[in-house]
């Protein structure tokens, strides 16, 4: 994991409203989470987002991927991902910087297990056309 600062992630993608994501039979929807979008370009045939995301004490993503790459640092709180196999594979904390893959073989879920507000700073390289996440059903975890 690597530490980082907000304005130097900012800076940095830049130099390069809430999507809704489809609804899926038995998906799990999140719980607790808000995002204010502050920057959205279109350049080709990539959607480059960059969002202030806040997760509520004890919600969750819901069980997702995304289909474009994922970029991101957290800037208050904790967070705690796990991957379809229902490991913990990142417990991120302020300055902390994540990096989640895109595509169907990348399900999981970030969740805000503490008591104080979750903030990330998400930054999405998306393909235009499609929602910045897909939800999906729980993989057989005992939470969700």
């Amino acid at each position: 994991m690597r530490t980082i600062s907000r304005l130097a992630l900012i800076t940095a993608l830049v130099g390069l409203s809430a999507a809704a994501a489809p609804a899926v039979a038995g998906a799990t929807p999140s719980r607790g989470v808000s995002a204010v979008t502050l920057f959205d370009q279109t350049v080709g045939d990539t959607q480059y987002v960059l969002r202030e995301i806040t997760i509520a004490p004890g919600g969750s993503t819901g069980w997702h991927y995304h289909p474009g790459p994922v970029k991101g640092v957290v800037t208050k709180g904790v967070l705690t991902h796990n991957d379809s196999d229902c490991s913990v594979d990142g417990v991120y904390r302020p300055g902390q910087f994540i990096s989640e893959q895109s595509g169907t073989g990348y399900v999981h879920i970030g969740r805000n297990l503490s008591n104080t507000p979750l903030v990330l700073t998400v930054f999405y390289e998306n393909p235009v056309g499609n929602p910045l996440a897909v939800s999906t059903p729980n993989p057989g975890c005992t939470f969700e």
